[in-house]
């Protein structure tokens, strides 16, 4: 029988009403996320990558169940979130946790480390406060912190043990999935690798599935199995992390590619803006990529591209994908696809 899904998200769109500027006129909308269809198994780990505005952080706090979506669904062992009453779904996020961006904004700085890792267990019922600190303490060990730290408070910590408090409590209710929204993005590049090490030693240990959103192709090379490339609220190509950097299908895949310095394998990368950011409101009726593409032709810019299958696993939402992966290995093609800033 075929394996089932721990997250199915199917059709997945989400629109947001814009301030109005006018009492004569309707107020206008962004949409957010378009028709976004994705899996993960069980064991697993997704990258969802795309520059800011593309519609990752989104993506994740729907999966999260922390924003209702316009239409589309997310299930979770076969359970739609959205459809379960409220009491259902407190109980429900036992099984998925997240970590946040900010290390420094997402601990209150006047609660004990103590309350912080246990306040998803408090959440979901009672346990004796001995109960409670047995708990802390040894998830705190299996993140690399000590018993001591139990009582201390997040000013006594550097960023990276900040991170790791996150990831403790996270942790804490023995989660089957985890949403990382940029999760290193504010660290020092020597200790994003010992974050990263973390999670993927945790991953070997719990069998736990990760959805690492992050606009740095290095860190979900590292650590992801299966890669989603987003732009404007749509999936434009998925595949392993192998084929999408050995032969990635569309333009932006590529411009995104050739945006990353290169360094040895393996190892965590600094990031490089290396192109304008793209405009919800730019997009046509066509591929929304096509006013930056420099592939692009006019059927290109009337006809939307459909998410179609190029190789096994392996899908991308271009008209010319077959083209874009016929160009030189990605080491020698330069910045031919990397559009100027100006957005041609």
């Amino acid at each position: 029988m075929p394996e089932v899904p721990l997250l199915k998200v199917k059709d997945l769109v989400r629109r947001y009403k814009l301030p109005r500027e006018s009492l004569l006129r309707a107020p206008g909308e962004v949409l957010a996320l378009n028709g976004v269809s994705v899996r993960v198994m069980a064991g697993r780990s997704l990258g969802v990558v795309g520059e800011s505005g593309s519609g990752k952080s989104t993506f994740a706090r729907l999966v999260m169940a922390l924003e209702r979506p316009t239409s589309g669904s997310v299930l979770l062992s076969g359970r739609d979130l959205n459809a379960m009453p409220a009491d259902e779904l407190r109980c429900a996020r036992r099984d998925f946790q997240m970590v946040f961006q900010d290390p420094y904004g997402s601990l209150d700085p006047r609660q004990t480390i103590a309350r912080i890792v246990a306040e998803p267990l408090t959440a979901l019922g009672k346990l004796d406060r001995a109960s409670l600190r047995e708990r802390v303490a040894g998830v705190l060990r299996q993140v690399g912190l000590r018993d001591a730290d139990i009582d201390k408070y997040p000013h006594e910590f550097s960023g990276g043990q900040r991170q790791r408090i996150a990831i403790a409590r996270a942790l804490i209710t023995q989660p089957k999935l985890i949403v990382a929204d940029e999760p290193v993005s504010a660290l020092d590049v020597s200790v994003q690798a010992q974050v990263l090490n973390l999670l993927q030693d945790l991953q070997e240990q719990f069998g736990l599935s990760y959805i690492l959103i992050s606009h740095d192709l290095a860190v979900v090379d590292y650590l992801c199995d299966e890669i989603v490339v987003m732009y404007l609220g749509r999936v434009v190509e998925q595949g392993s992390s192998e084929d999408l950097f050995a032969c990635g299908a569309h333009p932006y895949t590529r411009a995104l590619l050739d945006a990353v310095p290169r360094a040895k394998a393996g190892a965590v990368r600094q990031r490089r803006q290396a192109f304008a950011t793209a405009s919800h409101s730019a997009a046509g009726s066509g591929c929304p990529y096509a006013p930056r593409c420099p592939l692009a032709d006019q059927h290109c810019r009337d006809v939307p591209p459909r998410l179609h299958e190029i190789g096994p696993n392996h899908l991308a939402a271009c008209h010319k994908a077959e083209a874009v992966m016929a160009l030189p290995p990605l080491a020698e093609a330069g910045s031919a696809l990397v559009p100027d800033r100006h957005g041609a």
